[in-house]
C-alpha cells in the first residue's frame, strides 16, 4: 500500500512538473511571437540611424535657436515616450532630441561595453550622421548626467549648456559615502524569456509613468509597455548598471567648466543627514563657481519630467535667456 501511494505521489510530482515547464515553454513562444508582432505595429517614432553597424533611434521636434538632447536615466525602457510631456513643453520654443542608447526603445542592443566612452560617442555620431549640429544643450536625467559630465569635458566646442533632471555626478557616492549596487546578469534573460511581459500583465503600474491621467496618451503607454516587454532588463541595461561605477572612476576628477551654464533640476526633501549632507547641499557645491547657474528645488518624483514638465520649460526658457 505505501508502495503505491509513494508511486503515485511521484507521478502527481512528476506530472505537475511537466505542466509548469509546458506552460512556460508556452508563454515563451506566446511572448516572442507578440513581440515580433509589436514590433511591426509600433515602427519606431523618430529616425533609426547606423552606428558601429547597429540601428539607434533617434526623436526629434520643434525648431529654436537651441538644440536639447534629452538623456535617460538607468533602464528607462523607452526614453523618446517616457519624456514626451517635457519634449511638447521644451518643442515650443527649442529644438529638442532624444537619442535612445544601445539598448533602449527602439535602438538596437549591442554587445559593446557600456562604458562612458563609448556610451558619449554612440550619441555623437548618431547626432552627427543626421546632420543635428552643435553645440548642444545637453539635458540628462539620472545616471545620463555622468556622460554629459564626460560630454562636456571631453567636447567642450560641442556643449552649450547642461541643464540636469535629478542628474548623478561623479562625485555624488563619495560625498555620500554610497556604492553602487550591481545587477546579476541573469536578469538580462528577462525580456528575451518572457518573463518582463508576464511581469507587466501582473503589475503594469509599475512600468508606467507615475502622473496625472491624460499627461501620457494611451498609444504612448501602450507603446511603452510593449517596448518595456522587448527591452526590459536586458543585457546593455545590465551591463550599464555594472559599469557605473567604472564610469565615476573615469569622470571623477571632472568639474562643470566655469565658462559652461549648468542648471539642475532636483527633488525638494532635503534629506539632510547628520553630517549636513544632502541633495540640494551637494548641487550646490557642484555649480556655485559656474559662471551662469541655477538649482530648481520641486516636490516630486526622481522623474519630475513626469508630472512638472510645465514648470521645467518655464525654467528652461529663462535659464537659457540668461545666456542667449
Amino acid at each position: 500500500m505505501k508502495t503505491k501511494i509513494k508511486f503515485r505521489f511521484w507521478t502527481v510530482l512528476r506530472n505537475i512538473l511537466l505542466a509548469i515547464v509546458a506552460a512556460l515553454v508556452i508563454w515563451f513562444i506566446f511572448s516572442n511571437v507578440m513581440t515580433t508582432y509589436e514590433q511591426k505595429k509600433y515602427p519606431a517614432i523618430g529616425k533609426l540611424v547606423e552606428v558601429d553597424g547597429k540601428s539607434m533611434h533617434v526623436y526629434t521636434k520643434g525648431e529654436g535657436d537651441n538644440t536639447i538632447v534629452l538623456l535617460s536615466g538607468l533602464g528607462t525602457a523607452a526614453p523618446a515616450l517616457d519624456f514626451e510631456p517635457l519634449i511638447n513643453e521644451l518643442a515650443n520654443n527649442n529644438k529638442v532630441v532624444v537619442v535612445e542608447s544601445f539598448g533602449y526603445g527602439w535602438s538596437d542592443i549591442t554587445d559593446k561595453a557600456r562604458t562612458v566612452e563609448n556610451i558619449v560617442e554612440e550619441t555623437r555620431t548618431a547626432l552627427k550622421k543626421l546632420n543635428i549640429n552643435g553645440p548642444y544643450i545637453l539635458m540628462p536625467h539620472s545616471i545620463s548626467g555622468i556622460y554629459s559630465m564626460y560630454y562636456a569635458n571631453r567636447y567642450p566646442e560641442e556643449v552649450k549648456a547642461i541643464i540636469g533632471i535629478d542628474s548623478t555626478l561623479p562625485q555624488a557616492l563619495e560625498y555620500f559615502g554610497e556604492t553602487v549596487p550591481t545587477m546579476p546578469k541573469y536578469l538580462s534573460y528577462v525580456a528575451p524569456t518572457g518573463i518582463a511581459r508576464l511581469a507587466l500583465y501582473l503589475t503594469p503600474d509599475n512600468f508606467l509613468p507615475i502622473s496625472e491621467k491624460g499627461t501620457y496618451t494611451e498609444e504612448n503607454l501602450r507603446m511603452t509597455k510593449a517596448i518595456s516587454s522587448w527591452k526590459g532588463y536586458n543585457k546593455n541595461v545590465v551591463n550599464e548598471a555594472n559599469e557605473i561605477n567604472n564610469n565615476i572612476d573615469k569622470t571623477i576628477d571632472m568639474t562643470f567648466p566655469h565658462d559652461l551654464p549648468v542648471m539642475i533640476f532636483t527633488t525638494k526633501e532635503e534629506n539632510v543627514n547628520g553630517d549636513g549632507k544632502s541633495n540640494i547641499n551637494f548641487y550646490k557645491a557642484q555649480i556655485q563657481n559656474i559662471d551662469v547657474h541655477n538649482l530648481v528645488t520641486i516636490e516630486g518624483h526622481h522623474y519630475l519630467h513626469w508630472t512638472h514638465y510645465m514648470e521645467m520649460s518655464e525654467h528652461v526658457d529663462e535659464f537659457t535667456e540668461r545666456f542667449k
